[in-house]
């Protein structure tokens, strides 16, 4: 091999390098954002929890077939899976099929994941849509955390350590969510707030 094969053959593996490295990073940042656990991304892609940890430690260079499993566990397009910081504009535009989607146990509310995946450690960012009666219970987060749910449309109550308060379109609950609590569309019509979650905050007294 010549000398430009070489350099290039070094430029390729750095290359490889950097988009592994962001790989685990978004993979990682991805499964948090759906609170799933390695075991459960295993089960719901097909790969094996073993690599998939070795993903997101950059330990391992993943196949296609593998990020493509991956990228419909996580309910992503493969091209943002694989996008690297370097190629993310200034100006990011998140397309609706790139917009991770939760529901509620009962099937009733939605959550839109809209908050920056970089972010998902520490803020957290949801739209929200419900049928009326929709109910969602969360487990408790991070101590000190705290929630805020802005009502947009309809009528919702929140429900913490056995305390329920009640909001309207245009009001906005604030409470700590370090404990488990209760969201719950309470109106006979459709409603649609707007949740933002602050993780590792300053613990309230």
């Amino acid at each position: 091999m010549g000398v430009e094969g070489k350099e290039r053959t070094r430029e390729l593996e750095a290359g490889a390098q950097i988009l592994s490295g962001q790989l685990g990073k978004t993979v990682q940042r991805l499964r948090k954002a759906y609170n799933l656990s390695l075991s459960e991304l295993a089960e719901q892609s097909g790969v094996a929890k073993s690599i998939i940890s070795q993903i997101e430690r950059n330990e391992t260079n993943p196949t296609l077939a593998t990020i493509w499993r991956l990228s419909q566990a996580l309910d992503v397009s493969i091209e943002r899976v694989l996008a690297t910081v370097d190629d993310e504009p200034f100006i990011q535009k998140s397309s609706r099929p790139d917009t991770p989607i939760l529901v509620s146990d009962d099937g009733k509310m939605r959550l839109s994941i809209i908050g920056w995946i970089k972010t998902v450690e520490w803020l957290q960012w949801y739209d929200i849509a419900s049928e009326p009666g929709g109910v969602l219970d969360s487990d408790a987060h991070q101590r000190g955390s705290v929630e805020h749910l802005s009502v947009l449309e309809g009528e919702f109550e929140v429900e913490v350590a056995g305390v329920v308060q009640r909001a309207r379109a245009g009001e906005t609950l604030r409470y700590r969510c370090d404990r488990p609590h209760t969201v719950r569309c309470i109106a006979g019509e459709p409603g649609r707030a707007t949740m933002v979650c602050i993780l590792k905050a300053a613990v309230m007294e």
